[in-house]
């Protein structure tokens, strides 16, 4: 991407990373899957990719492709995609995990000088009731930011969905990022973050459970939900069918952690008129989430009064927004 402006936004999820612009009053974004799949190495394969501009790392005895391509040879070779993060955060257990953060970013982001070029990135908030800290993943990524060129600032997650979506209450309200590891919330009163948090069912929660039951590989099952599963009663499948069954899982998971969240928190400001609330995220993408979404919230006592629920402008791109609003607002 182009990194002629003096500010990016970066938000960096665990099933994709995607950075966002702003050229001539309009947002940009480019995006790239978070994952990578390991092919046999030859020297002709490498020249092939190098001639095609496949982003890909020659290792030892073989090739690592990663981005959007790798989801093509994943499929080629019926294997697994491989992912840098588990979770929101970088995955301990994924041996090339560093490796390939940096390599994705590297290819998404021109050289910088750190004294001109800004950027924000999004992190996301601790798990709900849990002690995990986001430190070493959110240093980390600050460390390779700083060696590509970038003076950079952390964002959470749920607060950028706010800081793109509802400038027109003054960035008072609900926003909620339902991505591949995590869904992230958070509350805001006039831009002030009040509460945030996240629950670790998300994307790939559905994805694995659904794979589990119908014996199909959770790279498939991601594919269906992404390509055919809309919310309408009627199921084409047992997948399309099972999908469902983890969803409302998931959806309900969520809706009560909000209620818990509001209810445990002390200092949630009396607000003195509704607040808006924000779907956002690739996992709130199927036809008739927000629908179905509304009907599961409203079947509980919710203690904040809600004046709508209604889906990001763009819900892939919306963290990435936020995260460059909020860059361009500290220049």
């Amino acid at each position: 991407m182009s990194t002629q402006n003096s500010a990016l936004g970066l938000d960096i999820g665990t099933s994709r990373i995607v950075v966002a612009e702003r050229a001539g009053g309009e947002y940009r974004f480019d995006s790239q899957l978070n994952a990578f799949v390991t092919i046999p190495f030859s020297r002709m394969t490498q020249t092939v990719l190098e001639r095609e501009r496949v982003p890909h790392a020659a290792g030892a005895g073989s090739i690592i492709v990663h981005g959007n391509e790798s989801e093509k040879f994943a499929s080629l070779l019926n294997a697994e995609i491989r992912r840098p993060m588990t979770r929101g955060v970088l995955d301990a257990k994924e041996p090339e995990s560093l490796r390939m953060i940096r390599e994705i970013i590297g290819t998404m982001l021109e050289p910088g000088n750190p004294d001109q070029k800004k950027l924000c990135f999004t992190v996301p908030a601790a798990p709900l009731g849990a002690e995990e800290s986001v430190t070493y993943h959110e240093a980390t990524v600050r460390q390779i930011l700083t060696e590509i060129g970038y003076q950079s600032m952390s964002l959470n997650e749920g607060l950028a969905v706010i800081y793109s979506e509802l400038e027109s209450s003054n960035y008072t309200g609900i926003g909620i990022s339902m991505g591949g590891g995590l869904c992230n919330v958070a509350l805001a009163y006039l831009s002030v973050p009040v509460l945030s948090f996240s629950i670790p069912k998300a994307g790939d929660f559905i994805d694995a459970s659904a794979a589990t039951v119908t014996g199909e590989r959770a790279n498939q099952i991601r594919l269906v939900k992404e390509d055919s599963f809309h919310f309408n009663g009627f199921f084409a499948d047992k997948t399309h069918q099972v999908i469902g069954v983890y969803y409302d899982d998931m959806i309900r998971s969520l809706v009560g952690a909000l209620k818990e969240a509001f209810a445990r928190t002390k200092n949630v400001p009396k607000f003195n008129r509704p607040v808006p609330m924000v779907l956002s995220g690739g996992t709130a993408l199927p036809p008739g989430f927000r629908d179905r979404f509304e009907k599961i919230l409203w079947e509980q006592d919710f203690p904040l009064a809600v004046s709508e629920i209604r889906m990001a402008q763009n819900p892939l791109h919306a963290t990435a927004k936020g995260a460059l609003v909020y860059a361009l607002s500290e220049l």
